[in-house]
Parts: structure tokens; C-alpha cells; sequence
């Protein structure tokens, strides 16, 4: 009878589970995020690759995702992507043996894709990349150990009849779970630590803002908020400011190394410090913002009051060629915006903000400094950590968004929304008060009308008119007799008469439009 203690080892024997897979991506991965505290947050290869993903992602897929997960959209793409990664880590592994390094080539493969996204990130340099060898190297490293003759050979037999399989099988788990939890434990304290090294919290915390003297909006007054209606605040609380970026890691920019460099068809290019804007007024302003990519009825849009300094005096200095139709504005992460030049020098007050609702800008939201220009959409103007100027032309260069098939400019449309009641929700029987919003923003809201079901518009009741730049509440007294299903839709006539548009369109290229129904239940 033959000795199964002597019986060759087949490949199926050393054939290593998902779980090491798992194991040496976690290390990869951990390990890199660790290495890069000492090298700052361009030498971040989760958050580069991250971002290059971003980037190379076409516009409708963005769009689609930012119709599904909203505000939470980059959290579902970290997640994401580190499913991708532990997905096709586990699937390669399962191929690697001691003489066919299959996973361990997909690692390397995966580095080096991942030392290409941290040099194409803004202000990245080729030192930046040794966090990601270091983990790539690491993780091809645990790999081949998980697959060596230390799991592969067998021990010695008791019994002959037996073979050690499940023992080496049993090992080998164990121990790729702990190299997973220990990548873990890296990548969470490399992630912490990164935070606390480039944050600017106390930095925006020492900052005092400065008094806007005669230029102090005034109060809304409480007729801004229609009565009976459980409506958004007039103005947005910071936490509840919609946010809406590219950005998939914070920018950390201090005061100290912000500067606003202006430069392109002008007469003399200007670079200004963030000390330098103290020659210039401070202004404050009520503006409404409306995200390009806010369906109707949807919640990306908010109102703040925004403290800072008038787009037209900074940009005056330069000396605006004639010819120049458009200001590329760039963010410390490399994000585009072009505006065109008479929307930041006309007399709308464009302003560059560094306060939001009387206190410095929230770190997500642009501090120190960003863009606010009423009546146009975020994506041609409202760039957040703002540190380039270039005057240019439309015909001549092209922003991130309009690459991507949106339209080059982007003027606010009219539109309104329900709030109350909200879709599928049971009203009780008598009279109840619907409410909402209309924006129409340097146009202003003259009207807004309701109708139940299909019958005829009615005038539904206006908050006070505080501005043309801002939103405005409507509320909608209504007699709920009749049980049953039941639909109410909405319309706003702007300041120059102008009813909004019932054809129904998608949010690419410049924006959304229709009429905002809701259906809803009387009890």
C-alpha cells in the first residue's frame, strides 16, 4: 500500500485561499497609508487613486451617482473602490502559487497604477510615491509568504492515513486574518494621523472675521418665513449646507499658504495673500446656491449669508484685456470653474468669501477662500479652496465640467419645490398648510401657484421677498376633504414674468426643469 505520508504535494494542495489575497491588499494598502504621515497628503495613493477615479469617471456616470448617494457620494466610492481592490486581490491570489505569481504581478500592477494617480494629483512630486512602493512591495511580500513552504510542506504523521491539509489550510487563515486586521489597524491610523498633520481646524479656529462695516446685509426679517408650515430655515445652518464637490479628501489650506494668483489677458498679473486682501472692503451678502445637478425637487440647494471681498475690486488691479470673456478659476486640488468675466464684475456682487453664515468658512465648504456669484449654477462658478485666476476666453479653454458635456455657461433657471407634504405621506382630513420654495435667483421670485390634482392654479402665499439673489417660502392653505390619493404640483413666475417651463428636462447639460409634483394620502 502506498505511504500517503510521501505523496507528492499537488498544486491543488499549495493553492491559497481569497483570504491571503485579502490579506496582502490590506497590508498594500495599510502600509501606504501609514508611510505617507512623514510625506504629507499629495503622497495619500487611496485618496490619488480615488480621485483619478473621479476624474476618468464620464459625466453621466458622475450624475448617476450623484443621484443616487447625494451628499454621501464619496463615501460610496471609497467603499467602492476598496471592494474592487479586495474583489480582484482575493480572485488573483487563488491563481498564485510558489512558481506562478499571479496575485503578486496584480499587486505590482496595482502599484504602479497607484504611484500614476498620486503624481497626476496637483502639486505632487516624484517623491510622493514612495509610500505606495513601500506598500506595494509589503504586500507582494505577505503574499508569498502566505504561499511558501512554511504552509506548504507537511509535518510529520502520526497516523499515515492522514494528511496535514486542514491543518495547513487552518494556519494559513489564521494568520492571513491577522496580517488583514494589522493592515486595518495601519490604514486607520494613517488616515488619523495624516488628518491631524494637515489640518487646518486651528488655523480656521484662530481666525477672527473681519467687520463688513457699511456693507452689513440686513436682518431677514421673521415675514421671510411663511406661518403654519414646517419649511427650511431662511437660512441654511452650515451642517446642513448641501455640499457638492470633486474633492474626495478635504483640501487642508492654511491662511498663511493661501494666495490668489491672477493672471492670463490681463495688463500686469497679480498675486495676492490672504493679508492683501485687507486693502479691500468687506462685504457681506445673502445669496442663495444651486447645485447643475439638483433634479426637480431635489435637495441640492441652500442659502447662506457670505462674508468677503468683491470679485470686481480684486480682479480690477489685473487690468481685464478687452477680449477676455472668461475666468478659469482653479482650486488647490485642481478642480476648473470658467465664469464668464461679467458675472464676477458686474454689479451682482460676485464676491471672493471667506465667511459663511458670521463665521469663517467650514473647511469642506472652501476655507480660507472661495467663489459666491449669484444667479449661476456651483459647477461654472462657485469654486471652493480657490488659489488661480486665469482671464481667458470660452472659445479657448475649457473647465472640468464642460469636458464632461455640461453646457459652458450655467445661468439658474426658474423653479420651485414642495416641501410639505412630503411624497407618499398620509395628511389628515381638514385644513392643512402645504408649503415650499422658488428660486429664480437676479430675477427674483413675483409668484407662486399650486394645484391639487388636475384642477385649476391657485396663488399660493409668499414669505417676504428678501433679495433677487435668494430663495424665497411659499405656503398653501388647503381643506383635505375627500379621502384618498391625492397630487399637488407646483409652478413660480420669476421677477420678469417669465412662468416656469413644464417640459421636463434632465439636469445635464444646464440643468433640470419641469413642474414638481407630489403625491400624497388623505386619511
Amino acid at each position: 500500500m502506498a505511504d500517503t505520508a510521501t505523496r507528492p504535494e499537488t498544486p491543488s494542495d499549495l493553492r491559497p485561499s481569497g483570504l491571503t489575497g485579502l490579506a496582502a491588499a490590506a497590508v498594500a494598502l495599510g502600509v501606504a497609508q501609514l508611510s505617507a504621515v512623514p510625506f504629507g497628503p499629495h503622497a495619500d495613493s487611496r485618496t490619488a487613486i480615488g480621485s483619478a477615479v473621479i476624474d476618468l469617471t464620464p459625466g453621466p456616470v458622475k450624475e448617476s451617482a450623484i443621484k443616487l448617494f447625494g451628499t454621501s457620494d464619496k463615501l460610496a466610492l471609497s467603499i467602492l473602490v476598496l471592494v474592487v481592490i479586495a474583489v480582484i486581490a482575493a480572485l488573483t491570489a487563488q491563481r498564485e502559487t510558489r512558481r506562478r505569481p499571479v496575485g503578486s504581478v496584480a499587486i505590482v500592477v496595482a502599484g504602479v497604477l497607484g504611484c500614476a494617480a498620486v503624481l497626476s494629483r496637483a502639486g505632487a512630486t516624484p517623491i510622493d510615491v514612495v509610500p505606495t512602493v513601500i506598500g506595494t512591495v509589503c504586500g507582494v511580500l505577505v503574499l508569498r509568504l502566505l504561499v511558501s513552504d512554511r504552509f506548504g510542506k507537511k509535518a510529520p504523521q502520526a497516523d499515515a492515513s492522514s494528511t496535514d491539509s486542514p491543518d495547513r489550510s487552518r494556519r494559513q487563515s489564521l494568520v492571513a486574518l491577522g496580517f488583514i486586521g494589522a493592515g486595518a489597524v495601519a490604514g486607520v491610523a494613517g488616515a488619523v494621523l495624516n488628518r491631524l498633520n494637515s489640518s487646518v481646524s486651528g488655523d480656521r479656529t484662530a481666525f477672527t472675521l473681519p467687520s463688513a462695516g457699511k456693507s452689513v446685509p440686513v436682518a431677514p426679517p421673521p415675514s421671510v418665513q411663511p406661518p403654519g408650515v414646517a419649511l427650511p430655515p431662511f437660512i441654511t445652518p452650515n451642517a446642513d449646507f448641501y455640499r457638492i464637490d470633486t474633492a474626495l479628501s478635504v483640501p487642508q489650506l492654511s491662511r498663511a499658504n493661501w494666495r490668489l494668483r491672477i493672471h492670463g489677458m490681463v495688463d500686469r498679473e497679480v498675486s495676492l495673500s490672504f493679508e492683501d486682501l485687507q486693502r479691500f472692503e468687506v462685504v457681506e451678502r445673502v445669496v442663495t446656491l444651486t447645485c447643475v445637478s439638483n433634479p426637480v425637487g431635489g435637495d441640492l440647494i441652500s442659502n447662506a449669508k457670505w462674508t468677503g471681498y468683491r470679485m470686481r475690486d480684486l480682479l480690477a488691479g489685473a487690468g481685464i484685456h478687452s477680449d477676455a470673456d472668461m475666468v478659469m478659476s482653479t482650486s488647490i486640488d485642481g478642480f476648473t470653474a470658467g465664469t464668464p468675466v461679467e458675472a464676477l464684475t458686474d454689479q451682482r456682487d460676485a464676491i471672493l468669501a471667506i465667511g459663511m453664515n458670521d463665521a469663517p468658512l467650514p473647511i469642506e465648504h472652501g476655507y480660507p477662500a472661495r467663489l459666491v456669484v449669484p444667479g449661476l449654477y456651483g459647477y461654472v462658478s462657485a469654486t471652493k479652496w480657490v488659489t488661480d485666476l486665469e482671464l481667458t476666453r470660452f472659445d479657448r479653454a475649457e473647465a472640468y465640467w464642460t469636458r464632461l458635456g455640461w453646457a459652458a455657461r450655467g445661468p439658474i433657471k426658474t423653479e420651485s419645490k414642495i416641501e410639505v407634504p412630503k411624497s407618499g405621506q398620509v395628511v389628515p382630513r381638514g385644513p392643512v398648510t402645504f408649503g415650499g420654495v422658488a428660486w429664480a435667483q437676479l430675477r427674483g421670485i413675483n409668484a407662486v401657484e399650486v394645484r391639487i390634482d388636475e384642477g385649476p392654479w391657485q396663488q399660493a402665499q409668499l414669505g417676504a421677498s428678501y433679495s433677487k439673489d435668494t430663495w424665497r417660502l411659499w405656503s398653501f392653505p388647503w381643506q383635505a376633504n375627500d379621502s384618498g390619493a391625492h397630487t399637488v404640483s407646483v409652478r413660480a413666475t420669476d421677477g420678469t414674468g417669465t412662468v416656469q417651463t413644464s417640459d421636463e428636462a434632465d439636469v445635464v447639460p444646464d440643468g433640470a426643469t419641469g413642474w414638481h409634483t407630489v403625491s400624497f394620502d388623505v386619511a
